[in-house]
């Protein structure tokens, strides 16, 4: 009787433990911008992204311009998550490796910025 209960204990512990932890495909969320002027940012809880860890986010993009794109580009990343006349909100699930990677407005390549993972 008493290893029927400890048993039922161990299982018990066992799925709250599960319950508790984060699922492995959770995602960070990363919030870019483009326009309507000529900007171009990407931000992590409002803060410029300069540095991240390898991993899955979730890139969600406000395009404020038909004129402008958003594209992210570095190792085996090469995504346009918004197109040319296109205003509104896109997101994207990507992987990051190791490496530097560039967000950029492709018909204005001096709207851009970078940001490395490690």
């Amino acid at each position: 009787m008493n290893l029927r209960r400890i048993a039922t204990a161990a299982a018990v512990l066992a799925l709250a433990a599960t319950a508790t932890t984060a699922p492995a495909t959770a995602q960070t969320k990363l919030k870019g911008t483009v326009g309507p002027g000529f900007t171009i940012t990407l931000t992590q809880n409002g803060k410029k992204v300069k540095r991240l860890k390898p991993g899955r986010y979730r890139i969600t993009v406000d395009d404020k311009a038909t004129m402008h794109n958003f594209v992210l580009r570095g190792p085996g990343v090469d995504r346009e998550i918004t197109g040319l006349n296109f205003v509104g909100r896109r997101s994207a699930t990507i992987t990051l490796r190791k490496g530097t990677y560039t967000y950029v407005c492709t018909p204005h390549p001096t709207m851009k910025g970078s940001f490395t993972v490690r």
